[in-house]
């Protein structure tokens, strides 16, 4: 399994896949399974998860914070809010600082992401996660376990890009002539929501889940299972 082939049926791939691993944290992962994908979206249980990197090519580069919040449809739980930095295996680029504001000084001290696996994986079991944008997250996090693990890290997301795509590629927006932004904070912006930091791996988890609070008061079917809207 790789971070291209999405498992069909996630049920099935959990079930595999806490059979065939080694590591006890990532069984452990597994063996919780993801009971909310066979709930109704408004009674799913949810965590809003943010990285930043150093680059944008999982191969070599590296992640160098974590944010993430657990939430549903109502209410935001930011007494579960957990932010880490890591420190990476090469020097940062100016051009990465630039977006990140993270400075050599702040990661100087920091541990490696392997020793944060762990925890990460505790914090996420037994949830559906949210991302803006899993074409990013899923493959850093899959290359972060393979490194630290030697075995693959997949679960299922839901992504507020993929969705806000879906819905700003319906007919009704063809008389705005030209493809609107996808990026988190423009997306944010056509739901009236206030403008944060970018670019914090945290404030992005909870500007992540209230984007996603969002679209779901608009546009989704709280009824619908996870499932239905997942990737």
């Amino acid at each position: 399994m790789n971070p291209k082939n999405v498992p069909e049926n996630w049920q099935e791939a959990y079930a595999q896949l806490a059979q065939e691993c080694q590591s006890p944290a990532l069984r452990r992962f597994y063996e919780a399974g993801v009971p909310g994908l066979s709930k109704p979206l408004a009674e799913t249980p949810l965590v809003s998860l943010d990285i930043e990197t150093t680059g944008l090519d999982s191969s070599k580069d590296d992640v160098i914070s974590i944010g993430l919040v657990d939430f549903n449809l109502e209410l935001i739980r930011l007494n579960s809010a957990r932010y880490w930095l890591a420190k990476p295996h090469g020097p940062l680029t100016p051009e990465s600082v630039t977006i990140h504001e993270i400075t050599h000084s702040e990661i100087q001290d920091a541990p490696r992401l392997s020793s944060l696996m762990d925890d990460l994986l505790e914090a996420i079991a037994g949830k559906i996660v949210v991302v803006h944008c899993a074409a990013i997250e899923r493959p850093f996090l899959y290359q972060a376990a393979m490194k630290h693990y030697g075995e693959p890290l997949m679960f299922p997301m839901l992504d507020t890009m993929g969705i806000e795509a879906s819905i700003i590629h319906k007919p009704w927006w063809q008389r705005f002539g030209r493809q609107p932004s996808l990026r988190l904070d423009a997306c944010r912006q056509r739901y009236n929501l206030p403008r944060y930091r970018a670019h914090q791996a945290l404030m992005d988890a909870v500007s992540c889940a209230e984007l996603f609070q969002a679209q779901a008061a608009h546009h989704l079917n709280k009824k619908h299972l996870a499932s239905d809207y997942s990737c």
